[in-house]
């Protein structure tokens, strides 16, 4: 796609500190480190966000996570965690509109990167989690 920078990355228009790259996959150190070793995998289609996946697409870029997962942690024996994290649309803090997923090895409760879960356990009764479960198996196809 035109002015996509993770395309511009792919057909090496633009460098990139590469990890792999299959037929199907890219995956390269984010420039913007939130912790040594933070990474992104992407597929070489582009896609927009994870609504926009096919199932062979999905397959072929998923599968591979386990597989630069194991390459980080091999190379950074010292962390104590990885978070995988994918945005998907602006109010979900994506910023690069090509579909990616970030790897992020963890060495501290202090390494400078959180994610907040609040508690909110309790605020849906019984009647209404089942509802909206009900509601979201309706839609899985």
């Amino acid at each position: 796609m035109e002015n996509c920078i993770f395309c511009k990355i792919i057909n090496q228009e633009i460098p990139s500190y590469k990890i792999y790259e299959d037929e199907d996959v890219y995956a390269f150190l984010d420039i913007g480190q939130a912790t040594p070793g933070h990474t992104l995998l992407i597929p070489k289609t582009h896609v927009t966000d994870i609504f926009s996946y096919d199932h062979a697409l999905a397959e072929k870029t998923f599968a591979r996570l386990p597989k630069i997962a194991r390459a980080i942690e091999a190379a950074f024996p010292e962390i104590e965690g990885l978070n995988i994290v994918n945005n998907n649309k602006e109010l979900a803090y994506q910023t690069v509109f090509h579909s990616h997923v970030h790897l992020i090895p963890r060495y501290t409760k202090e390494d400078d990167f959180s994610m907040h879960f609040g508690n909110h356990i309790g605020q849906q009764t019984t009647e209404e989690l089942t509802e909206m479960a009900e509601k979201i198996a309706k839609q899985v196809k």
